[in-house]
């Protein structure tokens, strides 16, 4: 397993951007950049249709699979917005440095238009329940946080580099 400096995680809710700011700051770093999302998506398809056909749970497992594979290599990972959840996968995330995309939610709707989330069946008001409910993981699990909330990608990722002197 690789140093817990060597690989950066970003958690966060649904749409805030992990991925986007992940790539970002793996090209800016020259680094591997892992979405378990993709991950999961290679090994089982559709996200929305194994979770309609196998639950949550099952969901959970398999993302915590993923997790455990994407942080066995050095670089930058992002996660799905509840890969938090199972507290053997937090117990993973402390070999890694965890980065948490907070936000105030402001933009998120236009973010999560047209998406196929299975926890959104009523949008922003299910968004705004699941993030209010996992705050306080998401806060107990980071090394660090850094607040999205209308800010430009770069900001984002010089405020991250700027903190991890990176």
């Amino acid at each position: 397993m690789p140093a817990k400096s060597e690989v950066i995680v970003l958690i966060g809710p649904m749409g805030v951007g992990k991925s986007t700011v992940g790539k970002k700051l793996a090209r800016a770093l020259k680094v591997p950049f892992t979405d378990t999302d993709n991950l999961i998506v290679e090994e089982h398809g559709k996200i929305a249709e194994y979770f309609a056909e196998h639950g949550e749970e099952a969901f959970r497992e398999i993302e915590h699979q993923a997790l455990a594979r994407a942080l066995k290599n050095p670089g930058i990972v992002a996660t799905g917005g509840g890969a938090v959840l199972l507290e053997k996968s937090r117990e993973l995330l402390r070999n890694a440095t965890v980065i948490y995309l907070a936000t105030d939610g402001k933009h998120m709707a236009s973010r999560l238009r047209n998406g196929s989330r299975p926890l959104l069946k009523n949008g922003m008001e299910d968004w705004k329940r699941i993030y209010d409910s996992r705050k306080p993981i998401y806060q107990a699990t980071a090394d660090l946080t850094i607040d999205t909330s209308g800010h430009p990608l770069a900001q984002t990722i010089t405020e991250i580099r700027e903190r991890l002197s990176i």
